[in-house]
């Protein structure tokens, strides 16, 4: 059934909802349904009318992903929402609407490193893994085929010397010759230092410049609207959200997806339904019960 307009939200009552794709709005191979689309994952039409109607009653809703900005802008126009602010790269890359095209975004901020000892000291531990980089204006450089619809669309295949001594605003690891849990020991003993990084449920692991995560960057756009922190509400589901759900949960509502890890769920105020039993709308009705 289609959410009904809502009224709109006074200055007291404006939420900053920030919610993470993969997992939480998105869903992959659950069902059939409005909203399929083989590339990007299912957005269950009841769900996307809720996001619209909070987005269009004046809540500044914020789209927080790992995805790259191609992969993420698609998204956005299929919830069919206009918002201020999508934050992509997992926080190296925060855009902000452009006011003279109605869809148009700019890179309001961007987050950028030289990524050269982390990944040397990687390539020590995992030598068989694929490497790539995504460059901080939003070029892409890989070493071998990274099988993933959340990169770039312009990607350029180089010899790994060439990801050495870039400007990144993300590096990716990718080792499908490792068990998760072979993968997670390894990068542990890596002792990597300034950086911020998240191992996925694969043997994925995102590396973002130090203290660049998701939390920072919606803090960032926090400040630039000016709502409260016990006005806050995040949902995620992956280890990149960690820090976005700590950060919410310190004073506002941090929900974690029923299907997130344990230590994903450990840091979160609550813990709703998975996604395939549509977990983020039954957690944005519990938190504004105007949507039922």
């Amino acid at each position: 059934m289609t959410t009904p307009s809502l009224p709109p939200v006074t200055a007291a009552d404006r939420h900053l909802i920030a919610l993470d794709l993969d997992g939480t709005v998105l869903s992959h191979g659950f069902g059939e349904g409005a909203g399929d689309d083989p590339s990007g994952g299912r957005i269950d039409s009841d769900l996307a009318d809720a996001i619209r109607a909070l987005h269009e009653a004046g809540h500044e809703v914020v789209v927080s992903t790992g995805r790259s900005v191609d992969a993420t802008l698609p998204i956005v126009e299929r919830l069919r929402i206009r918002p201020e602010w999508v934050i992509a790269a997992n926080g190296a890359v925060t855009l902000k609407r452009d006011p003279l095209a109605t869809r148009a975004y700019r890179r309001e901020m961007i987050e950028s490193f030289d990524p050269s000892d982390a990944l040397r000291k990687i390539r020590t531990q995992l030598v068989t893994a694929r490497f790539a980089v995504e460059l901080a204006d939003g070029g892409f450089l890989y070493t071998e085929p990274i099988p993933a619809g959340t990169l770039p669309a312009a990607q350029r295949r180089v010899p790994f010397e060439e990801l050495l001594g870039v400007q990144a605003s993300r590096v990716v690891v990718v080792s499908p010759d490792h068990r998760l849990e072979e993968f997670l020991d390894a990068v542990e003993s890596l002792g990597l230092t300034h950086v911020s990084y998240a191992v996925g449920s694969t043997s994925w692991l995102d590396i973002a410049p130090d203290g660049v995560t998701k939390a920072s960057a919606l803090e960032r756009v926090r400040e630039r609207v000016g709502i409260d922190r016990s006005r806050v509400f995040a949902a995620g589901d992956g280890r990149n959200d960690i820090e976005m759900l700590t950060w919410a949960a310190h004073r506002g509502d941090a929900v974690a997806m029923g299907q997130a890890a344990p230590d994903v769920q450990a840091v979160a105020s609550r813990v709703t339904l998975p996604i395939e039993e549509n977990g983020l709308l039954v957690a944005l009705r519990e938190r504004f019960p105007e949507l039922v």
